[in-house]
């Protein structure tokens, strides 16, 4: 390779990066923040906490269950056009939600419109651009140096939108939301590079049938292990971010503090993407899902059964952000690992409709339980209790199995 196309090649590489991490930074750290929305648009739009929370559910469902078909066009057709619409879309539903006038209005944007915007977005189709963008080596530590960058946006979005609901009220917020998520857009079609380096599977000569693809990964059993342990992924994180100010404020906490909780949670999580993405490449990734799953789950009993204060909740939100999204870099990894670059992002966003199933019941089944029991205890036993079982279970899958016993097709 002369030194011209290696210097385009090193061009077209840091525009993947940087895009997928402003794409991933905007977009994840404006919707960690909707918790801080739930109780002053309730109590403005006249409608429950559960029906606020049912719209966030939906989001997580219909992100979930559109996930797999998405990624899917995107590995066969391209990347960049996919990313390109759902980052139009999540300025609509954000302005949708800004605008809104009750709960039917409110559940489409914040559902219907930015769930089917993640699909197209978010971590999935980002982060499967970084890992083709990069060498086999490399990967496990972009991956991890993605998600860290990507997670900054909700170090600064939670403080701006807690400051200005306070200020100026939710809908402004929610509009400044709507004009930052614009920058999303050119963020995408940098992304979308990926598919000059990496031609899709309608443009590349020899690829392997996608049904060859779901056939394997049916039947090798890391990757359905992996899969099922995701639910408790999902179902924590998002119970966590769309309730703990709400649970905070029925402690008698501040509402900043929900807000800089949120913000720890984000800075902290640089370090814990940058951490699992170091670890994935050294140690196997499946023991450190499992161990990551068990950790978080004693973090939350220990939070929950200690008496509330402001050094307790940021110290839960410091742990927990360590442990965020480190789960990332694994999972992306390990498919990876297990079969190779040609359909990741089909295979992840298989995988991600239980991330997603238990995203709904997360933040769904908790504003259930708040509205009915009045607390939130019975949904702290539960979630944690789940993630303890996926946590062994996923070490358990581990012993004695090859975790890359599927033959790895093509890139």
């Amino acid at each position: 390779m002369d030194a011209q196309v290696a210097a385009a090649t090193r061009r077209q590489q840091v525009a993947i990066l940087l895009g997928a991490a402003l794409m991933l930074s905007i977009g994840m750290g404006i919707r960690q923040s909707f918790g801080l929305f739930v109780l002053p648009m309730t109590r403005d739009l006249g409608f429950s906490v559960a029906d606020f929370t049912f719209a966030m559910a939906m989001q997580n469902l219909i992100w979930g269950c559109a996930q797999p078909f998405v990624s899917a066009y995107a590995d066969r057709f391209g990347a960049r056009p996919v990313m390109i619409f759902g980052c139009a879309l999540y300025i609509l539903g954000l302005a949708t939600m800004a605008f809104a006038e009750g709960r039917i209005s409110f559940t489409i944007g914040a559902g219907l419109f930015i769930g089917i915007s993640l699909a197209c977005s978010a971590s999935n189709l980002g982060l499967t651009a970084s890992a083709r963008a990069v060498s086999v080596r490399s990967r496990s530590m972009v991956l991890g140096m993605i998600s860290s960058v990507g997670s900054i946006g909700t170090f600064f979005c939670a403080p701006l939108g807690q400051t200005l609901i306070a200020s100026h009220g939710w809908q402004a917020a929610l509009v400044c939301f709507t004009i930052i998520a614009f920058a999303m857009l050119p963020a995408a079609y940098s992304t979308g590079v990926i598919d000059k380096i990496h031609p899709p599977a309608a443009h590349a000569a020899g690829a392997v049938p996608m049904r060859t693809v779901l056939r394997e990964a049916a039947h090798h059993r890391g990757f359905v292990t992996m899969s099922a342990a995701y639910f408790v992924c999902g179902m924590q994180l998002l119970f966590i971010t769309a309730h703990l100010p709400t649970y905070l404020a029925l402690c008698g906490q501040s509402p900043m503090l929900g807000a800089k909780a949120l913000a720890t949670i984000g800075i902290f999580n640089i370090a814990g993407c940058y951490l699992f993405g170091w670890l994935g490449g050294r140690f196997p990734k499946h023991i450190l899902l499992g161990l990551l799953y068990i950790v978080r789950s004693i973090t939350i009993t220990l939070y929950f059964i200690a008496p509330v204060s402001p050094a307790s909740t940021l110290i839960f939100a410091a742990v927990m952000g360590v442990l965020w999204l480190g789960v990332i870099p694994l999972t992306q990894g390990l498919i990876a690992d297990m079969f190779g670059l040609r359909y990741l992002a089909t295979l992840s966003g298989i995988a991600f409709v239980n991330h997603q199933i238990g995203s709904f019941v997360g933040v769904w089944g908790g504003g259930l339980v708040l509205d009915y029991f009045g607390s939130y205890d019975l949904a702290f036993k539960w979630g944690v209790s789940i993630g303890l079982i996926a946590g062994v279970a996923q070490l358990l899958a581990g012993a004695g199995s090859d975790w890359r016993s599927a033959r790895p097709l093509p890139a």
